[in-house]
């Protein structure tokens, strides 16, 4: 449960953001990279984890520096990094760990609200940094919830399916939604598709089976 707000990006900060991710970040070895910043469920998730070379389990920095929950701290991974990965990230309390203790870690997580999200880079299929996120803590996540640049700034190949046939209005799925998609009005469920991200939080709580991630191209056409 969120105990107050933590600072989050401004709107010119967050465009900006965006800007670097399409197009190129300067590194401090002068190698230019570009990527893109994703959310991830947790299918997507697993498969990465399969195919690693190495995982690394590590404390959340954005929750480790603002505390302004009380979500797991240690719930970040680091995967196909170097051996020595731990040596040189002394700070962020990281240690290998094996696929099943990483994927219970997520699912921890997932359990817990948060949002997983990655850095994708240019000419990789797969993240390095895979996080898991609150909106009281993240700059990136609350900034886009609260200026309404979900989609602008991330970019997700899911995105939530109603089915209103089996929709009893309990209005669990608002309350596990951190990016303001879903609220109730008047006792009837509102859904705003541009504000999904596809993270699956909604989905796994629904106890009527009610809601299912699907191509979000396809949805959106």
């Amino acid at each position: 449960m969120a105990k107050k707000r933590g600072h989050y990006y401004s709107e010119k900060e967050l465009i900006d953001i965006a800007a670097d991710l399409t197009f190129a970040v300067a590194v401090p070895v002068n190698v230019e990279i570009e990527a893109e910043h994703r959310v991830l469920d947790l299918s997507e998730v697993e498969k990465i984890l399969r195919h690693s070379e190495n995982i690394f389990l590590q404390d959340c920095g954005c929750r480790k520096l603002h505390h302004n929950c009380d979500s797991p701290l240690d719930t970040c991974l680091a995967v196909n990094v170097g051996p020595d990965y731990a040596e040189k990230w002394p700070d962020n309390n990281s240690r290998m760990v094996g696929v099943d203790e990483a994927l219970a870690d997520l699912c921890r997580g997932h359990e817990a609200g948060l949002v997983h999200m990655a850095y994708v880079f240019k000419g990789e299929e797969e993240p390095q940094l895979i996080c898991s996120c609150c909106t009281c803590c993240c700059h990136t996540l609350g900034g886009i919830v609260d200026h309404g640049l979900t989609t602008q700034v991330l970019t997700s190949k899911l995105i939530a399916e109603d089915d209103d046939t089996k929709c009893i209005g309990c209005g669990k799925c608002v309350k596990r939604c951190s990016l303001g998609a879903r609220h109730m009005d008047n006792g009837a469920k509102r859904y705003d598709p541009l504000r999904c991200l596809g993270c699956g939080l909604c989905v796994t709580t629904c106890p009527t089976g009610a809601l299912r991630l699907v191509d979000r191209k396809k949805a959106l056409d």
